[in-house]
């Protein structure tokens, strides 16, 4: 098998300029942009370079963003060391980017893709825009730790747990935001070394994004997903899928469950890959592997 794999950042790696350097220097970036945007309904591409920022950050234009540039990347990748794409056997993406990840490995077609990433993106806005949430960054404590200390900031119905499970030390919290406040100091005392509110529109990967289920259930079911040709490690469930109706199941269900991204890497490392390749915006990715195992084999490409 071929010990290569292929990985794509989530909301949260998105800056200002990006896409700029793959859209200025090769056409068939520039035409994927274009053509997103047509779908779209606007520039997608200028949003990208101009924003302005708050605009970029939104999720209903951010989900789309990171999805077409993390696309064009791997698009000039291949036409400019076609040898690092072929020797890709396996797949995987953060949030987000697993669509990326499916899209890539051949289970969506590229204009299918963006609609539905389109969809999500509005259909999470939505749920964030009717509840007070949002997400943070804990660094330096373990996850029972934390598990623990998100069930003693819980009021009454508040929403607060565990929903990014990155790297050992770095694990994303997700819920209301009073709940958030709370957990802060207590954190802080009980030894984290950082918490980090994330820009994100709300409580992703939690009960929170409920609502937004039952309309990304619709938006898969009116699209062709296809048995993809490499596997693709799901958030879900850190395993590998290649079948369609597994895929569709699973990226339904990814909005409300937590994001298991280092147990991810581990079944990605168990299986026997050996190099990873982070491809898009920003180097979140390689960070994370590198606590992972430090001796991690890691490359990027993406903003020149």
């Amino acid at each position: 098998m071929n010990t290569s794999a292929i990985l794509f950042p989530g909301q949260g790696a998105q800056a200002l300029g990006m896409g700029g350097w793959l859209c200025e220097n090769h056409s068939s970036a520039a035409d994927l942009f274009a053509q997103a945007g047509e779908i779209l309904g606007y520039d997608l591409r200028s949003i990208c370079e101009n924003g302005p920022i708050e605009k970029l950050n939104s999720t209903e234009f951010c989900q789309p963003a990171l999805f077409v540039v993390g696309i064009a990347a791997a698009t000039v990748l291949e036409s400019e060391q076609p040898d690092r794409i072929h020797a890709i056997g396996g797949a995987a993406g953060l949030s987000l980017g697993e669509y990326t990840a499916v899209c890539f490995a051949g289970g969506l077609e590229f204009a299918d893709a963006v609609r539905l990433v389109q969809k999500r993106g509005q259909a999470m806005q939505a749920a964030s825009d009717a509840a007070e949430s949002g997400m943070a960054s804990v660094l330096g404590l373990d996850l029972e730790t934390l598990q623990g200390l998100c069930a003693q900031c819980r009021e009454g119905d508040e929403v607060l747990q565990t929903a990014n499970l990155l790297c050992p030390g770095n694990i994303a919290v997700s819920g209301h935001k009073s709940a958030i406040e709370k957990l802060i100091p207590v954190a802080t005392e009980a030894g984290a070394m950082k918490v980090i509110p994330l820009s994100v529109a709300g409580a992703f990967h939690t009960p929170i994004m409920q609502s937004a289920v039952e309309t990304l259930k619709s938006a898969l079911d009116d699209i062709t997903i296809t048995d993809t040709r490499i596997p693709v490690y799901s958030n879900v469930d850190a395993a590998a899928h290649t079948s369609a109706d597994e895929i569709r199941d699973l990226l339904s269900r990814q909005v409300v469950g937590p994001v298991l991204w280092e147990a991810s890497i581990r079944r990605m490392m168990d299986d026997g890959f050996d190099r990873f390749e982070e491809i898009g915006t920003g180097r979140v990715l390689r960070g994370t592997l590198k606590r992972i195992n430090r001796k991690a084999n890691t490359d990027g490409f993406g903003d020149g």
